[in-house]
C-alpha cells in the first residue's frame, strides 16, 4: 500500500512541475535580449540586468544607476523580435 501512496505522490508531483517548466523558445528568448543589451553600454557592465523568460515574458531584474536606464533597458527587451511582454523589475538605488 505504502509503495501505490508514493508512486502517486510522485506522479502528481512530476505533473505540477511540469506546469513550471519554460516554453520552447524561452532561452532563445532569453539570449536574444542579452545580446541586444549587450549593445548598450550605458546600461552598465554585461550581464549586470538579469534577463530571465517565461512563455515568451521576458523579466528584467538587477541595479541600475538611473531611472532612464531602467526605461532603456524595458525598450531594449520590447523592440526584441519574439517577446510578447517585458515585466521590468530593475531597481534605481537613491
Amino acid at each position: 500500500m505504502r509503495k501505490v501512496y508514493g508512486l502517486t505522490s510522485a506522479i502528481i508531483l512530476i505533473g505540477s512541475m511540469a506546469g513550471c517548466a519554460m516554453a520552447p523558445g524561452d532561452a532563445e528568448e532569453t539570449a536574444k535580449v542579452r545580446a541586444q543589451l549587450s549593445k548598450h553600454a550605458e546600461l552598465g557592465a554585461p550581464n549586470s540586468i538579469e534577463v530571465q523568460t517565461v512563455d515568451r515574458v521576458v523579466y528584467l531584474n538587477g541595479i541600475v544607476s538611473q531611472g532612464l536606464q531602467s526605461r532603456e533597458a524595458e525598450a531594449v527587451a520590447r523592440s526584441t523580435p519574439g517577446v510578447s511582454k517585458v515585466v521590468n523589475s530593475l531597481a534605481v538605488p537613491h
